[in-house]
């Protein structure tokens, strides 16, 4: 499983009105610590696929929805749960790193 290109027009019901908590990963293609990060952001999202969801926001293409989180550094991470954002974190991350944002919500 990969994770879902998130965009403006299904943030509400693929981010909001999630079921299951959603990790967002705010990047750009061009950011070499994005291109790091983005294979284990894959590999989470197949090895707790059910539990947890995971969504890109390529920040070139979808500005918009950076501004609104106030993303200033990328790679930047954001879990939400019940639509409300539970955690945060910029900066590369190692899979343990990820997984603790996120492991006490499922």
């Amino acid at each position: 499983m990969s994770s879902i290109e998130i965009t403006a027009a299904n943030f509400q019901d693929e981010v909001l009105k999630s079921p299951v908590p959603v990790l967002l990963d705010f990047w750009a293609p061009w950011c070499g610590p994005c291109k790091m990060i983005g294979p284990v952001i894959d590999q989470i999202a197949g090895e707790y696929s059910g539990r947890i969801k995971t969504g890109k926001i390529n920040i070139d293409q979808h500005g918009t929805l950076a501004e609104q989180h106030g993303i200033v550094s990328i790679p930047t991470l954001i879990v939400y749960k019940d639509g409300e954002i539970a955690a945060q974190k910029s900066g590369a991350a190692s899979k343990y790193d990820i997984e603790a944002m996120f492991k006490k919500l499922i």
